[in-house]
């Protein structure tokens, strides 16, 4: 196998194009999951578990989900990370960096093509030219006017339209009324087709032979005219094609009409089970070219590997293009590739061990299939598309890497954060980790959610105890090279507490959870992007004692402190850069040694990940440095403090509906957006034991020190604990997301937010207004505004009444926090001066 390593690295590490897909479905879709293994419909899915393909690609779906294998336990694990987060896993592990979507199957719920740009770089769209026809046919007021002339005129119009805006036509004119095109249809025969598809009544579907032939026809003249590629329907499918008329040969009358000698054609599916039909076209009409999509991965792994050899017996290697036919499920989307890969490397080492290749031409050939292929048939421009979005945090766990590029690594951080905020972990050896847990986690006592800055055992009212053991599982999804360590990896961990049952402690699970209620009932997203404030210390000696003091001396936006800590912010900004953690800006902050590093905005799952991963990075480099880095609220109380000021906004289907659409609202903000904003208003002194989680939070949380004393609301306003925020590129007037001020980096912030998004469900249930926003200092209006809590008793006390999170965020968990909370209040309160010690905690 060593004479094919380069073989092998090279089609596992090109970046796929993935040339022919379909939308995905949200998670509430009735359309079956079953059908992310199969074409077939109505009572012959319950035969699907019984495929080979089911069986192979369920173990590949539990494998990359860390599942148990059951088709239950990968459901469970779907909706676990929720649509956006196992969107994330799939396409990052698939490697795909541009996808074209052909949006004309209508899917129940099915997700716009915007969304997935999410997830991919290049996301172009595929227009179905019978969706077309049929839905302008729908729209007619009175179907028994249309005439032939009238209804091709509005058509071509609609085909014209969208021409310079889509990358492809496509038919499916095998599935209607199979692929003898009739090139030659009259407009006689076109118009009783016409009449004969009308008379079927609701809802329309174009079958009869001579329209649809007829439709094709011009669809073709007008792609041709645009220098469009057109993508048919070949070989095998669903049930509604008749698979007697679907042979790719059957398109002679059309290849050879010296009309369309120019145009490109691209057969999908490989043609199957007319493989060799179709690479004897695309052998000798120039036109012809191939996908092998729904092929691979539909097939037995034997199948897949002859359907793709008999291609290439006869077809130029120039003309045969990769895709996934990916559709509803982003399973689907990963299944396609990875099977992808493994079968060209299969076919090409075969191609070099028969002599017909070299290893560098073989090569040469899968980064063709791949991509290039397709980039000059698509006539694909996406040199300067691909590194602008990139799936968050790390691709997800590959059992080939253990035998390749990790070889060098010796430890894996499993790592996970308890109650009190504080990140801890476990550390294993490599081998141990890819051998098992990586799928099973390890062992861990039930006193971990219990514990609180000031003890490693757990507090007294948390009911949690030294008795039980649960296991810490790796999210995979999240898995990376330690950047200031090149031979360690970290993980983040989920808590189980048996296979396949989740822990009602878990931090992730409880904001999953809240995000899933907020997802079922009104459809909606949380975004979050996270402020970063930290004070880099150095050591000094004092009396024989080391201190420890600022980094630097210098004021708020230092060009001075920017020079003097550019060498530990590049390295910082690289570090996030490599986890693909995007940074928005950064600068010096107004404390001594203070500064601030500000995260791009992602849904909130992410953006808790990302935050952790920061405050690691961030911790690290410094270290390296020979400084320490805090984010302790208030490590000098006659200093500024530092926050983690949080900025939320809501999306649907990838738009952001935090914003008004015009300017009728009172404040920029959509009735939506108030709503949810004006929960957490009103909840906002029982949502601080979360954000602001030590009793030196409190110590911050001042007049006049911008970070927000009083329970109020403004627009711009730096004093208020809500800010409403319209950044550059905002319309005048508009909001575009809300910042929490009173969020600081003692906070767990998976807790964090799931609190902030159950008092936003509560707004948006009970349609909450907010009141009159605050323009000025709240503190000369103190007589009219109420203080929030000035400590963490009066908070925890303000959360113990508010039966609201009892509910959302899970009573067990609820105790366990206000527990460890109240063992906070006891100790600093006995123990004056033991907030110097969080420096080395925080």
């Amino acid at each position: 196998m060593e004479r094919f390593a380069e073989l092998k690295t090279a089609v596992e590490s090109v970046e796929l194009v993935d040339a022919h897909a379909h939308n995905i479905v949200a998670l509430d879709s009735t359309f079956p999951f079953l059908n992310c293994f199969s074409e077939a419909s109505g009572d012959a899915l319950s035969d699907v578990p019984h495929t080979i393909n089911f069986k192979r690609s369920l173990k590949e779906i539990a494998q990359l989900y860390g599942s148990s294998l059951s088709l239950h336990a990968v459901q469970e694990s779907r909706q676990r990370f929720g649509l956006e987060s196992s969107s994330a896993i799939c396409f990052k592990a698939a490697k795909i960096s541009v996808l074209l979507i052909d949006d004309g199957i209508e899917l129940d719920k099915k997700l716009d093509i915007k969304w997935h740009e999410s997830f991919v770089p290049t996301v172009g769209r595929i227009l179905r030219v019978e969706h077309v026809a049929e839905k302008i046919l729908e729209k007619g007021s009175n179907r028994t006017t249309w005439t032939l002339g009238s209804f091709m005129e509005i058509f071509t119009e609609e085909l014209k339209s969208v021409a310079d805006k889509v990358l492809a036509f496509k038919s499916i004119v095998a599935y209607r009324s199979g692929l003898a095109i009739n090139t030659e249809v009259t407009e006689k025969e076109a118009e009783e087709g016409l009449s004969d598809v009308l008379s079927a009544g609701n809802p329309i579907r174009i079958s009869n032979k001579s329209f649809i032939d007829y439709i094709f026809v011009h669809a073709l003249k007008v792609a041709q005219s645009y220098d469009l590629p057109m993508q048919i329907h070949t070989g095998f499918g669903d049930k509604d094609l008749d698979l007697r008329l679907v042979n790719p040969l059957h398109l002679r009358n059309l290849l050879e009409d010296k009309r369309f000698l120019k145009s490109r054609l691209v057969l999908l599916h490989a043609s199957y089970p007319f493989s060799k039909e179709a690479s004897y076209l695309a052998s000798v009409y120039p036109q012809v070219y191939l996908d092998f999509g729904l092929a691979i991965p539909k097939l037995s792994f034997h199948g897949m590997i002859s359907s793709v050899k008999e291609l290439l017996e006869l077809a130029p290697m120039n003309k045969v293009m990769f895709s996934t036919d990916g559709i509803a499920f982003a399973e689907t989307f990963y299944l396609g590739a990875k099977k992808a890969r493994e079968v060209v490397f299969s076919v090409l080492r075969d191609a070099c061990v028969d002599g017909d290749l070299s290893i560098p031409e073989a090569i040469a050939t899968a980064k063709d299939i791949f991509a290039e292929n397709a980039k000059q048939f698509y006539k694909l421009d996406v040199s300067s598309k691909n590194s602008d979005v990139k799936p968050p945090l790390s691709s997800s766990f590959q059992e080939e890497e253990l035998n390749s590029s990790l070889k060098d690594v010796t430890f894996v951080r499993i790592i996970w954060i308890d109650a009190s905020g504080q990140h801890r972990c476990r550390v294993v050896p490599q081998q141990r980790f890819y051998s098992s847990v990586g799928k099973h986690g390890v062992g861990l006592t039930c006193a971990c959610m219990g514990m609180s800055s000031t003890s490693d055992g757990p507090a007294v009212d948390t009911n949690l105890t030294a008795s039980g053991e649960i296991r810490i599982v790796p999210d995979l999804s999240t898995k990376c090279r330690l950047p200031w360590a090149k031979q360690q990896e970290m993980v983040l961990a989920d808590m189980f507490i048996e296979p396949g049952k989740i822990w009602e402690y878990c931090p992730r699970e409880a904001l999953r959870r809240v995000s899933k209620i907020l997802k079922d009932e009104f459809d909606l997203v949380v975004n979050a992007g996270f402020e970063n404030e930290f004070f880099l210390l150095k050591s000094v000696l004092r009396d024989g004692k080391e201190e420890r003091a600022p980094f630097d001396r210098t004021s708020y936006c230092s060009t001075a402190a920017f020079d003097a800590a550019s060498p530990i912010l590049e390295e910082v900004f690289a570090s996030l850069q490599s986890l693909n953690i995007i940074v928005e800006q950064l600068h010096a902050e107004a404390g001594k040694g203070q500064f601030e590093i500000a995260l791009k905005y992602t849904d909130c799952s992410r953006a808790a990940d990302g935050l952790i991963f920061t405050r690691e990075v961030i911790r690290a480099v410094a270290r390296k440095h020979g400084l320490l880095a805090t984010f302790v609220p208030k490590y000098a109380l006659d200093d500024i403090g530092s926050g983690s000021h949080v900025h939320i906004s809501l999306s649907r289907n990838g738009e952001n509906i935090f914003m008004a659409s015009d300017g009728s609202s009172r404040y920029g903000m959509s009735k939506i957006g108030e709503a949810f904003m004006a929960g957490v208003l009103n909840h906002l002194p029982s949502i601080l034991p979360f954000t602001a989680p030590l009793p030196n939070s409190y110590d911050r949380i001042q007049p006049n020190t911008w970070s927000g004393a009083y329970l109020c609301w403004g627009k711009e306003n730096k004093e208020a604990p809500l800010r409403a925020a319209s950044p550059p590129g905002v319309a005048h007037g508009f909001v575009s997301n809300f910042e929490i001020k009173t969020f600081d980096g003692c906070a767990n912030p998976y807790l964090g937010l799931a609190s902030i998004i159950t008092a936003g469900i509560d707004g948006l249930r009970r349609n909450l207004s907010l009141p009159e926003p605050v323009d000025g200092d709240p503190d000369i209006l103190k007589e009219n505004l109420q203080r929030l809590p000035v400590s963490l008793a009066e908070s925890v006390e303000a959360l113990e009444k508010d039966t609201l999170f009892r509910d959302m965020i899970g009573e067990k968990l609820l105790v366990a926090i206000i527990g460890v909370r109240k063992a906070e209040v006891k100790y600093y309160s006995e123990n004056k001066e033991a907030y110097k010690d969080l420096i080395y905690k925080y």
